[in-house]
């Protein structure tokens, strides 16, 4: 049995390392299992991918899209996916739903909602459950985004944001667009929240609306200046035909990317991923182990920056187990 994992793992990264999209969905499946011989393939696959097996980072971009509800965000995202396809790149799509707190399932709406071209080879949507993890992200869906961008051009993740899920998809995404929309009264809200200085590119949406949409646009642009977040750029949008503004968020988008320190970004990602698991699963017990949060930073600072996350928080373990025992 462990022997047919293993090479199940490695089949599966060696076929995204081709670049074979019709992995992504065997991907999904085994990285959301929680079968002790599924998560034995995991970190085989994980491992695969890492940029120590791969010799550089991951070449997809990956995009964090997050809002509050109703804002408009799965039109928004049906647009700016069918102007990366008429760009001829290569999508996938987690839409991240939160989990019901009784039933702990998911609504697993928004693969309904993004209109898509089910015969489109090149395009992927999985809707995909936060787990416990109210407001933010299931370790499987960190560790998707991560497996995927090695064969897709582009995977975003998409949440609904009710404040946890806008910090920790900024931890996990290479450019995050927050998206807001006019009369809302969200600008208020980011700034008590602080969430303004998540964003890379701030979204605003129902651009049509003109004269809400034009009070909004000087709101958030006063937002910004008062936060000296001048490299935040500013796109308003609209999805009702004809659309409008989507063509510029893309080109936003990969302009980010392209100044983006992206070895950093990532390595930053990785780390945080480690550090946040550990402390899920052991919990103050562990990080006590460790000598706190700040000393297990440090410990991971000085670990091989081409390392997966779950091989960091693997070493995690392994520090606070030894640790623990002398």
């Amino acid at each position: 049995m462990t022997q047919r994992a293993r090479a199940s793992g490695g089949e599966l990264g060696a076929r995204l390392r081709e670049r074979d999209l019709s992995a992504a969905p065997a991907t999904l499946n085994l990285l959301e299992s929680r079968a002790p011989d599924a998560r034995e393939q995991a970190r085989v696959l994980l491992a695969e991918l890492a940029p120590s097996a791969l010799g550089q980072e991951a070449p997809g971009h990956i995009v964090g899209v997050t809002g509050p509800p109703g804002v408009g965000k799965s039109s928004l995202l049906s647009r700016l996916v069918a102007e990366w396809r008429r760009r001829d790149r290569s999508v996938a799509v987690l839409a991240v739903d939160p989990s019901s707190r009784r039933s702990g399932g998911s609504l697993l709406g928004d693969r309904a909602r993004i209109d898509a071209d089910p015969r489109d080879r090149r395009l992927f949507i999985r809707s995909t459950a936060a787990g416990d993890r109210l407001g933010g992200l299931a370790p499987a869906t960190r560790s998707a985004a991560a497996a995927l961008a090695v064969a897709f051009d582009v995977v975003v993740i998409e949440t609904v944001g009710v404040g946890q899920s806008e910090v920790e998809v900024a931890d996990v995404a290479d450019t995050v667009a927050v998206v807001v929309q006019p009369a809302s009264g969200d600008v208020l809200q980011f700034l008590k929240a602080g969430i303004m200085e998540v964003p890379d590119v701030l979204v605003l949406t129902k651009a049509d609306l003109e004269r809400a949409a034009r009070r909004a646009l000087a709101d958030l642009q006063a937002a910004l200046s008062t936060l000296g977040a001048a490299d935040t750029k500013l796109c308003p949008v609209s999805s009702v035909p004809p659309p409008s503004g989507i063509a510029e968020l893309a080109d936003a988008l990969e302009a980010h990317r392209s100044a983006l320190d992206l070895p950093a970004r990532r390595l930053h990602a990785r780390r945080r991923q480690a550090l946040d698991q550990f402390a899920a699963e052991h919990g103050e017990h562990g990080l006590r182990a460790l000598g706190g949060r700040l000393e297990a930073q440090r410990w991971l600072e000085h670990q091989d920056p081409a390392l997966d996350a779950a091989s960091l928080e693997r070493g995690l373990e392994a520090r606070a187990h030894e640790s623990e025992s002398s």
